[in-house]
This record gives structure tokens, sequence and C-alpha cells, in this order.
């Protein structure tokens, strides 16, 4: 099955302690190449995350990005300062016997007093951490996959469409070409009678030439060969490898066999046969380009 290069997958997954969300996508290029952005405190992530991705990407630029939106209050210890909360208690209990008021005080009311709390941050789990981005990361891989297969399967019914027509097109320079070589044959007999008038034509000679003609003019071989290089593309497209490398150097091989037949035929219409070739082939050569 084809897979395109360009492909997107997304994922928010929810957790007690963090919320993260995982965006993937690509862009064409000739090799894979990975590209992580992840925040500050979690680049740990950036190789595992790359060699997750390594495992089932061969090509493109990937780029994937991470976000973690820890819940507050989750990865804290919070302690009271003790001896901060008795001294303000002393010194309200003095206050009141000072001014003669009643001593009302209560937790409520010592709660609200500042520098009464230390907060630390704990340390975080790198496992769990990356065992609940890992989750999210390979639910977005497998719909980004997944993209890229939907878009593949475009591309290989369009791209057998071509193969097909192309086909054709072969077929219509080798039935055409022996009629190339007899018309060639006729006129040179009428060349030849228009010069010599009605004295003897040297059949013999006439034919050494139209031999020399089709020598020149043949292109069995590169005919044969279009047809084997049309029988492998259809074999690489229906294949489950990432097949783009070699597509791509198959069709510069089918485009040097049609400019070949090109050039050795001066015919009009198999010269409009190889033009319609060509631009078939470029055709393919521009879905290629995005095939992983």
């Amino acid at each position: 099955m084809l897979r395109s290069m360009t492909g997107f997958g997304r994922e928010r997954a929810e957790y007690p302690e963090r919320e993260i969300l995982v965006e993937i996508r690509s862009v064409n290029h000739r090799f894979y190449e990975f590209t992580a952005r992840t925040p500050r405190a979690y680049g740990y992530l950036d190789e595992k995350l790359k060699s997750l991705l390594g495992g089932k990407i061969s090509r493109g630029k990937v780029e994937v990005s991470v976000y973690i939106y820890n819940k507050e209050g989750v990865n804290a210890n919070i302690t009271v300062n003790r001896e901060i909360a008795h001294g303000y208690i002393d010194a309200l209990r003095a206050a009141a016997d000072d001014l003669g008021v009643e001593d009302d005080l209560k937790l409520s009311d010592i709660m609200r007093l500042p520098d009464l709390f230390t907060v630390v941050k704990t340390q975080e789990d790198e496992e769990l951490v990356w065992e609940q981005v890992k989750a999210a990361a390979e639910t977005a891989l497998s719909r980004f996959i997944e993209m890229r297969e939907t878009e593949g399967t475009k591309m290989f019914d369009d791209i057998s469409s071509r193969l097909g027509t192309i086909e054709k097109l072969v077929q219509f320079v080798e039935e055409k070409t022996p009629s190339v070589n007899e018309a060639y044959k006729e006129k040179l007999y009428a060349k030849i009678k228009e010069v010599v008038g009605d004295r003897n034509i040297d059949d013999s000679r006439v034919l050494t030439e139209v031999a020399v003609f089709s020598e020149k003019t043949a292109v069995d071989e590169e005919t044969v060969r279009l047809h084997s290089h049309i029988a492998q593309f259809r074999q690489l497209i229906n294949s489950d490898e990432p097949v783009g490398r070699k597509l791509d150097f198959l069709v510069q091989e089918m485009n040097r066999e049609v400019n070949t037949t090109g050039s050795k035929c001066s015919d009009l219409d198999i010269t409009k046969t190889v033009v319609d070739m060509k631009s078939e082939i470029e055709k393919i050569r521009e879905q290629i380009q995005n095939i992983e």
C-alpha cells in the first residue's frame, strides 16, 4: 500500500496529574528528518519520541509537538511553618491581653496569615510521564499513518491509470513502427524513380537503405524495456514496503527510454505519442515526489 509523505495526527489525553496533547505532522523530504517540540523541562522525551516514530516512518520531514499541562497543586508538597505559626499565635494572644479584648483566635484566622505555608514542587516520575506521553503519541501516530494511507490510495489509483495509458501508447508505437519502415521504402522508391526515370532500379540497394533506416529507427529494445518498467512499477506500488526512492529511480529509466524512442523516430504520429508518454510520466513523477 502506498503512503503519502504528507500527514497529520493529533491526540489529547487527560490524567489525574496532567493533561497531554500530542500533534504529529509531516511534509515531503528525501529522507527521514525528525524534529521535536517539547516543554523545556521535558527535553528527555525527544529521543524517546524519535525512536517511537522512527520504527513507523521511513521518509518525510516529521515534526512532533508535545504540550503538557500539569494540574495545579498535584505535584506539590505543602508544609506548615510551625515556628511562624506559634509566633503569630503568641503575638496575637499577647496583644489581646494588653488590649483587654476577647481571645477568639481560630484556625481559619491563622491560615490567612502570610508565610505560614511552604510549597515545594515534588520531583516528577519521568517514567510515568513518558508512559502517558507515549500512549497519546501512539494514538496520534495511528491517525497520522491512517491519513498517509488514505492519500496513498488516491495516488495509487492515479498512477495505475496513467501506467495503463502509457502502456497503450507504447503498444501504438510498436504497431506503428513497421508501417513507418514501409512508408520509408515507398518514399525511397519514388525518389529514385524520379531521379533515374524508366531505368532499372537496383532493388538490393533500396532494400539495403531500408535495412539501414530500420536499424537506426528500431525501438524494439526501448519498448520492451518500457513494458518491463511498467510491470515493475505496478509490482512496487502494490508492495507493503516504502517504495518512494525505487519509484523515483524507475520513473527516470522510463523517461530515458521514451526520450530515446523520440530521438530515433521522425514519424509525426510517433512523435506525438512520445510527447503524450512524457506528459504522463511527468505527472507520475510529480506524484511519487510525495510517496514514502
